[in-house]
């Protein structure tokens, strides 16, 4: 699937707060916890639960969400398929940290173990 600057746009104008509340649902329902959840974006972004709070209250968006975040170190080992875009292949940096994203709380919700998915 090759990525259109329309794509790229509408990620980059959605906000956490929109999203958020899917990622909750997505692990809850398979039997994974808030706080893991939370520990997940901790480690790719650097924001604990407070930070992530104030972000969802704020309504930033999602290009605004990752211009304040500090990536970790090890978020270029995050590889594989998520919605149907090959992370490797992403070029749009936002658009690739979005699926980083998506792509961990994927795993959380498959089940992985929690150092497998924190690339330890």
């Amino acid at each position: 699937m090759k990525e259109t600057d329309q794509h790229n746009e509408r990620i980059a104008k959605m906000t956490f707060a929109s999203v958020y509340p899917h990622y909750k649902t997505k692990v809850e329902k398979k039997g994974r916890t808030l706080e893991e959840l939370e520990q997940v974006i901790e480690w790719l972004t650097g924001f604990d639960y407070k930070k992530i709070q104030e972000l969802i209250d704020q309504k930033v968006t999602l290009e605004t969400f990752f211009d304040l975040a500090k990536l970790h170190p090890n978020a270029e080992l995050i590889k594989g398929t998520i919605c149907g875009y090959k992370i490797e292949e992403i070029e749009n940096p936002l658009t690739k940290k979005t699926r980083y994203l998506d792509k961990l709380i994927d795993e959380l919700a498959k089940g992985k173990k929690m150092d497998k998915i924190l690339r330890q």
